[in-house]
């Protein structure tokens, strides 16, 4: 069954997102290390909340994988990935992993 992994990046406090260091330099990362086990990838900047509402995230990066044991590769190949996100945010990012049904 087809896997997907979404990372998504809150805005609380005093927190802060580089988006310019992220879609250069932190994806590129993401494609280097965990790249060969993603089938689709699909980023998005948090505009609103809903219609009328503030934004409540400043990023989703969705991933989607082939099955488990491809998303399980990318998880341990993702350690560098890992290491890499205080250089572009103070937030603590949030993880979502599910079985794709639509």
């Amino acid at each position: 069954m087809p896997m997907s992994l979404q990372v998504i990046y809150p805005i609380t406090g005093e927190t802060n997102f580089d988006y310019d260091y992220y879609t250069s330099t932190h994806m590129d990362l993401v494609n280097t290390h965990m790249g060969p086990h993603i089938a689709t990838t699909l980023v998005t900047r948090g505009l609103a909340g809903g219609p009328d509402a503030p934004r409540q995230s400043y990023a989703v990066a969705t991933f989607t994988f082939s099955d488990k044991d491809a998303l399980d590769a990318a998880l341990r190949a993702a350690g560098p990935v890992i290491a890499d996100i205080p250089k572009f945010t103070n937030t603590q990012p949030q993880m979502l992993i599910g079985e794709v049904i639509g």
